[in-house]
């Protein structure tokens, strides 16, 4: 989740977050799937968020100590309470995290786009697992979709663009052929690909929603509180011209991922 960014929101709201967990929690069971590791002893879930997925790389590797890193005390709270002493919860920046001992398994689902520097960041990563250790990271691969593009549209043409400007960041997902560059000379293999989930949405606004818990929140939480209702009306007409509901009232929305899997030398 929160991470030592400039465009990361300040604080985070778990139950809007888990509002969709069952769609969020794809990828990450997904990931998880591909992870070609028989066994692992030391786990780091970098921005493990509400612990969501503990339980399931605990079911997958039984007996491994795992460690949930996550910067928001919000998300560590939520955690802990829900999965108490599944994890050690860490509250640390994932950009500055770094573990005692070197780890089995890196695992960071819906984290690392919020961090920069991608170049440094991931042959780091790679460099605190043992030889055959995996680094499996998934991430948004979603800001040239409707989604996206209207927020920043929005963003920068309304009074609040002078706000939100230094807000605004290029992509921070880089092409498939940029991770494979950062991370063969440390790798034994790599797996890269990309996924659409192609997901059903019910009720109002349901794009806006998703976003909201997310991508936009930072946006909305920068707004003087004048400003917060006008920019989400603005987003919201925008958002359901892109994703026009249908005729059985539902909404379909592209949630494109892309899927990292290094193991290492």
């Amino acid at each position: 989740m929160n991470a030592d960014v400039s465009g990361a929101p300040k604080s985070w709201d778990p139950a809007h977050y888990l509002k969709y967990a069952g769609q969020r929690i794809r990828p990450a069971l997904d990931l998880l799937a591909r992870i070609p590791l028989d066994e692992a002893r030391t786990i780091a879930d970098l921005g493990c968020g509400p612990g969501n997925v503990v339980e399931h790389l605990a079911r997958a590797f039984p007996g491994a100590a795992i460690t949930g890193v996550d910067n928001s005390a919000q998300m560590l709270n939520a955690a802990r309470s829900e999965h108490g002493d599944a994890a050690t919860w860490v509250q640390m920046d994932a950009a500055r995290w770094e573990p005692d001992a070197p780890q089995d398994l890196i695992f960071a689902n819906a984290s690392l786009q919020w961090l920069d520097r991608h170049e440094i960041l991931f042959p780091r990563l790679m460099g605190f697992l043992r030889p055959g250790g995996v680094l499996a990271v998934q991430m948004p691969d979603q800001f040239a979709e409707p989604s996206h593009v209207e927020m920043r549209a929005v963003a920068t043409e309304g009074p609040w663009a002078a706000t939100l400007k230094s807000l605004l960041r290029p992509a921070p997902v880089a092409r498939p052929e940029d991770y494979y560059d950062w991370l063969s000379p440390r790798a034994a293999s790599l797996d890269i690909w990309r996924t659409a989930y192609t997901q059903v949405m019910e009720g109002n606004d349901p794009v806006l929603d998703w976003i909201g818990a997310s991508a936009m929140k930072p946006l909305r939480e920068a707004l003087p509180a004048d400003q917060k209702g006008p920019f989400r009306d603005a987003l919201a007409e925008r958002l359901r011209r892109a994703y026009p509901r249908r005729a059985d009232g539902t909404t379909l929305f592209a949630f494109k991922r892309l899927f990292i899997i290094a193991v290492s030398l």
